[in-house]
């Protein structure tokens, strides 16, 4: 008969490791669309802690993404800074887990537009308001 610490052990090694496959799905995709219209150009520049996917250029109709795995301690967070030819400037978390995870888990999808930011609600197939531009 094993130990009791031997049980507990084998207890917590589960336990950590149901966890981790919990939080360590497939890869996620985020992709940001430009739907600006008038041709307008848009410039991001995105990157988490430890990947800088560096400056794009995404014209008129276009999108950029890319896709990562979320750690296992869920504080995965990719954050892009945006430009376009109305010398507009905002800065986004493109996808942080503590707000995805539920709302795009395997999809993270936003689209930029001239009266604010859309993302994908993964959950319900709708593009939800999420943020205004500061005038």
């Amino acid at each position: 008969m094993p130990a009791p610490y031997q049980v507990g052990y084998h207890v917590v090694f589960l336990l950590v490791f149901s966890f981790s496959r919990m939080v360590l799905s497939d890869d996620v995709h985020a992709s940001i669309k430009n739907r600006l219209g008038n041709g307008e150009n848009l410039s991001i520049h995105c990157q988490s802690k430890d990947d800088d996917l560096g400056q794009q250029d995404i014209a008129d109709g276009s999108e950029f993404g890319w896709d990562f795995s979320v750690n296992a301690w869920g504080t995965t967070l990719f954050y892009c800074d945006l430009e376009w030819e109305n010398a507009r400037r905002s800065h986004f978390d493109a996808y942080s887990f503590s707000r995805d995870h539920t709302r795009c888990e395997t999809q993270c999808s936003w689209l930029i537009s001239n009266e604010g930011m859309y993302g994908m609600n993964g959950q319900t197939g709708f593009w939800e308001f999420m943020y205004d531009w500061p005038n």
